[in-house]
C-alpha cells in the first residue's frame, strides 16, 4: 500500500514532486479502517496506538507541525512500528488529509503534557500533524490550501465530538517546556474566523518593561494564576522563573505572535486579560480564581 503525494505548492511558489510513499508495514497483518472524516483522502494505518485510558472520550484537538524534512519522512515516522509516535491525522501541504489512527483510539502525539486538570493529553485529544519543516528546517509558511484543509477537518471533529473552541490547542500550549509547534507563523486568526479555536485580537505592542524573568512578587503571581486559569501548566510561586518564561513564550506563539520573547509586556498582559474575558461561560476544566487574582 502506498500514497502518492503528488505535486503541491510549498509555502513559497516552488513546485515540488514527492515520491510515492511506500508503506510496507501495512502488510504485516495490520488492517485498514473506515476514516472518521469525509475530508480524509487516504488511510495509512499506524502501528503506534492504544486504548484511551479510563474510557475517556476525546474533547480536545492538538495541532502540531511535523518538524521533518518532508511529508514522506513524517508519515514514515508516524506509522512505522517502533517509533512510538503517531497522530490521528496528517495534513499535507497540498491540502490532502491522511488518517493514521481512528479517533476512538489513543494516538501517541502529545508526550508529556497537560492542560488544566488533564495530564494524559493523548487520552483526551485528537492529534493533527501539519506537514511543515518547523523551526529546525527553515520554518516555511503554511500554504492556504493546507490551512483550509485543517479548518475543514477540525470543524468536522468539533461538530462530531462537541469540542468547544478553547479546547483547540497548540502542542506548545500543552507542552510549553518542550515544544514550539505549530509555531508563531501558524494562522490562528484564520482558524478562529472559521469557528476553530479561541482567539482575540492581540493588544498593540507599546514601549515599556513589563514583567521580566528574574522578577518576583504579587504581579508575577497574578500572571501565573491567569495563565493557569486559562489552562497552562505553570508554577504559581510568584517567581518569574525559567518555567514561567517558557509558558509566556508559548502563550505568545499562539496569541501574540508579533514578538515572541518570553517577556510579559503590556501587550501580552492585555491580550491574556482579553482572552480570559472572552471565554464562554461554560468553558470546561477551568476553576474560577479569587477576584483579586484576576485584576
Amino acid at each position: 500500500m502506498g500514497i502518492g503525494l503528488g505535486t503541491f505548492v510549498s509555502a513559497g511558489t516552488e513546485i515540488k514532486r514527492q515520491r510515492t510513499l511506500p508503506s510496507p508495514w501495512v502488510h504485516a497483518g495490520m488492517q485498514t479502517f473506515v476514516p472518521d472524516s469525509s475530508v480524509v483522502s487516504d488511510v495509512i494505518p499506524s502501528a503506534n496506538y492504544g486504548d484511551r485510558r479510563n474510557d475517556r472520550a476525546p474533547d480536545m484537538i492538538v495541532l502540531h507541525y511535523t518538524g521533518m524534512a518532508d511529508a514522506e519522512s513524517a508519515l514514515t515516522r508516524l506509522c512505522k512500528p517502533g517509533t512510538e509516535v503517531s497522530a490521528h491525522y496528517v495534513v499535507l501541504e497540498d491540502g490532502r488529509i491522511v488518517q493514521c489512527v481512528p479517533e476512538a483510539l489513543r494516538a501517541w502525539h502529545a508526550g508529556t503534557a497537560s492542560w488544566g486538570s488533564d495530564t494524559d493529553i493523548n487520552s483526551c485529544s485528537i492529534g493533527v500533524e501539519i506537514v511543515n519543516g518547523g523551526h529546525d528546517w527553515g520554518y516555511p509558511g503554511f500554504p492556504q490550501r493546507q490551512i483550509a484543509a485543517v479548518i475543514a477537518l477540525c470543524r468536522g471533529i468539533m461538530l462530531r465530538r462537541s469540542i468547544p473552541r478553547p479546547r483547540v490547542l497548540a502542542h506548545s500550549d500543552v507542552a510549553p517546556h518542550r515544544k514550539k509547534d505549530p509555531g508563531e507563523k501558524f494562522p490562528w486568526r484564520l482558524l478562529a474566523n472559521s469557528g476553530v479555536g479561541h482567539w482575540v485580537r492581540p493588544a498593540p505592542i507599546t514601549p515599556g518593561k513589563g514583567l521580566t524573568p528574574g522578577g518576583s512578587g504579587p504581579e508575577v503571581l497574578a500572571l501565573q494564576e491567569k495563565l493557569a486559569f486559562y489552562g497552562y501548566g505553570v508554577p504559581r510561586n510568584g517567581q518569574y522563573d525559567a518555567a514561567t518564561m517558557e509558558v509566556v513564550t508559548a502563550f505568545q506563539r499562539h496569541f501574540r505572535p508579533e514578538r515572541v520573547d518570553g517577556i510579559a509586556d503590556a501587550s501580552t498582559l492585555a491580550t491574556l486579560n482579553d482572552l480570559i474575558a472572552s471565554l464562554p461561560q461554560a468553558a470546561p476544566h477551568l476553576t474560577p480564581l479569587p477576584p483579586h487574582s484576576m485584576t
